[in-house]
């Protein structure tokens, strides 16, 4: 469930706008979009009659070791062959359990680039490390982060961007300090629910706030965390704080945001945010506490490094 309640004001101190490009393009799981728009083809480049023969003729990706062929010599891979109920997809003959060794040895001769080459990866690879590769190459898209349903699309930052912005409707926001307003009627009817997300521009980066309720064991909790839109090694160079809080008392959370490669659900189930029993969300709340208004707070900093000492200091301009 999505919960559109949210009210912003987010305090600018002097970044430039999001200069995000506004794209057009068809979203499609099956096509890989860089920063100017452009469909981008993941192949590796053109196949030789080698490649061609590692093609599993059924899902038509490369096949590794098992490789299955039938009596007449054709191939297909180990997970397609349950797929097809042990009759091979070309003549439809019983396939049996006959590997192709001389296939397999062939594979281990070859060397490929990585697939995503095009989107910049210089790599190249003996056949069966690739694999190994390309599901952690830092070039590889990313996925959506939007959280308030399954999207499934991919691609480079800027193109993402434009995506929440444009298909989304997300709030985009330009600064490091926010200051958020989550509003709900009849808050205890709620046990699960995502507000809509909030994605900043500062320090020439993007970030994401997430805001939602769930069960944590028996209690039901609200939780806020921020993700950063790129990879891991460049979200430890930043940190951010969040505070709640109302009557005379606060909770703050300080931490290093979590990279969109770690999946939005991923982090909340670590806990890894700033997390709101619903009782205090209600007391903090004030009134007769039968709505939820809590006001979050908070701060993105970029961690500067000590050339003397090695110690990380913040650095609270662009």
């Amino acid at each position: 469930m999505e919960l559109d309640g949210v009210e912003c004001m987010s305090s600018s101190d002097g970044i430039d706008e999001d200069d995000a490009t506004h794209h057009q393009h068809p979203f499609s799981k099956s096509h890989i979009i860089n920063g100017n728009g452009t469909p981008v083809s993941p192949a590796i480049p053109p196949a030789t009659s080698v490649h061609e023969l590692l093609e599993c003729p059924v899902c038509t990706n490369s096949m590794y070791p098992p490789i299955h062929q039938c009596h007449n010599g054709h191939t297909l891979c180990s997970t397609c062959k349950s797929r097809v109920h042990n009759r091979c997809p070309t003549c439809r003959q019983e396939l049996g359990d006959i590997r192709c060794l001389a296939l397999e040895k062939v594979a281990e001769s070859l060397e490929l680039p990585c697939k995503y080459f095009s989107l910049g990866c210089p790599e190249i690879f003996p056949y069966y490390s690739k694999l190994k590769h390309e599901a952690l190459c830092n070039f590889r898209p990313y996925n959506c982060p939007y959280a308030g349903s399954e999207c499934s699309v991919v691609g480079d930052i800027p193109f993402l961007v434009a995506h929440l912005r444009d298909d989304h409707k997300v709030d985009m926001h330009s600064g490091s300090t926010f200051n958020h307003r989550y509003v709900k009627s009849n808050p205890r009817e709620v046990e699960n629910a995502t507000w809509m997300l909030t994605v900043f521009n500062c320090f020439g980066q993007y970030f994401c706030l997430h805001f939602e309720a769930f069960q944590l064991g028996m209690a039901p909790v609200y939780m806020a965390f921020l993700r950063f839109m790129g990879d891991e090694n460049e979200a430890r160079n930043f940190s951010y704080s969040l505070e709640v809080g109302a009557n005379g008392r606060k909770l703050i959370w300080e931490g290093t945001p979590r990279s969109i490669r770690d999946s939005h659900r991923k982090v909340r189930d670590s806990h890894d945010g700033l997390i709101i029993q619903r009782n205090m969300a209600l007391f903090f709340s004030g009134g007769d506490r039968k709505e939820l208004k809590l006001r979050v707070t908070g701060r993105i900093w970029k961690e500067q490094q000590n050339p003397d000492g090695g110690v990380c200091i913040p650095n609270l301009c662009s």
